[in-house]
């Protein structure tokens, strides 16, 4: 079995191939947005800060996690800190899993910290280590990274396919709860590329939850990605192949949330690609939409080719706002905006 870094190695390399990518029936391509040929306003009007968290960042558009634990993540993280907090951007990071069981390990947090004191950054736990982890060990890993915001991750899909995975669930919502309670910061829950259902989604309502990242089919899909890592005669291949595209996508369960989550924030992630695609998300319900994979391939090109990404994203995103006639992230959130073309 690969120890943790290898397993981390491949998720990066993988995760940017095509043949990782759940593209499948992408709803997002049936939403429009209503176009005004008469705005009547000027596009330096146009104003992309907002408020979550209670954290005022300039920029609906976050990081979504992607990578922690191993020796090419600090060099990956250290471009998307600096740019992230050069642009007053939220950020999210990999996993802290190494954390719970390696000492060593927190000083990876701790340098990044210390690196860019103002970054607005949020910390990273799995569901299924969080049903094993006591609250105060958690609050060890906040206190490790200073974050604002603590994300725990659900990947039923991905555990069951993946060598090293622990697909051990029972207690999750106890765990949940517990951890919404007894945490000081806000608690986001993500999926990983699957979904939520309306059914979890009335189930997480009275939770607590700060932020449900509904986190869709439309991208990366780790279904996918753990297959690739294992030998064509394993059962879990084959698994990985029939359960290819498996999940709701990011706009269906975005519509749930938006008829059933009163009390938390509705996050939008999964195959976010554009500027146009944030642009019809936020008009969807999303307060935050989350960018993982380009994000992560721009990184890895360096520092200048990440802020030439966000510059783009950031101006395709103000030329939708421009041509419905949207001053605000508010503005484009009041769901009048966009219609469904397609069935």
């Amino acid at each position: 079995m690969l120890s943790f870094e290898e397993r981390k190695r491949d998720h990066i390399q993988i995760s940017l191939s095509s043949q990782s990518q759940s593209l499948v029936d992408h709803e997002l391509e049936n939403i429009e947005l209503i176009h005004e040929a008469i705005p009547d306003l000027n596009f330096s009007d146009i104003q992309l800060a907002t408020t979550t968290l209670n954290l005022n960042v300039d920029s609906p558009i976050f990081v979504s996690s992607m990578t922690l634990g191993h020796a090419q993540a600090s060099s990956v993280n250290d471009v998307l800190a600096s740019v992230c907090q050069e642009k007053n951007m939220l950020m999210g990071v990999g996993s802290q899993r190494k954390q719970l069981k390696d000492r060593e390990a927190r000083q990876e947090c701790v340098q990044l910290r210390q690196k860019f004191p103002r970054l607005k950054v949020m910390g990273n736990i799995g569901l299924a280590q969080l049903i094993e982890t006591p609250t105060m060990e958690i609050a060890a890993l906040v206190e490790s990274l200073e974050a604002q915001a603590m994300i725990v991750h659900t990947n039923p899909l991905q555990e069951c396919i993946q060598p090293e995975g622990t697909p051990q669930f029972r207690g999750s919502w106890q765990a949940l709860e517990r951890l919404c309670h007894e945490l000081t910061i806000p608690v986001i829950l993500k999926e990983t590329g699957c979904g939520f259902s309306e059914k979890t989604l009335a189930r997480c309502r009275d939770l607590g939850l700060a932020a449900i990242d509904v986190s869709g089919r439309g991208g990366t899909h780790w279904g996918r990605v753990e297959a690739q890592r294992l030998n064509s005669t394993d059962v879990r291949f084959a698994a990985g192949q029939s359960f290819r595209d498996w999940g709701i996508s990011t706009v269906e369960s975005v519509l749930a949330a938006r008829n059933i989550i009163t009390t938390s924030e509705i996050w939008a992630s999964g195959g976010v690609r554009s500027g146009l695609d944030v642009a019809k998300y936020l008009a969807l319900g999303s307060s935050m939409v989350g960018v993982a994979q380009p994000i992560l391939a721009s990184a890895l090109q360096g520092q200048e080719a990440l802020n030439n990404y966000i510059e783009q994203i950031h101006y395709e995103l103000k030329v939708a706002m421009f041509c419905v006639g949207a001053v605000t992230v508010a503005d484009l959130r009041k769901g009048d905006v966009w219609k469904k073309i397609k069935n």
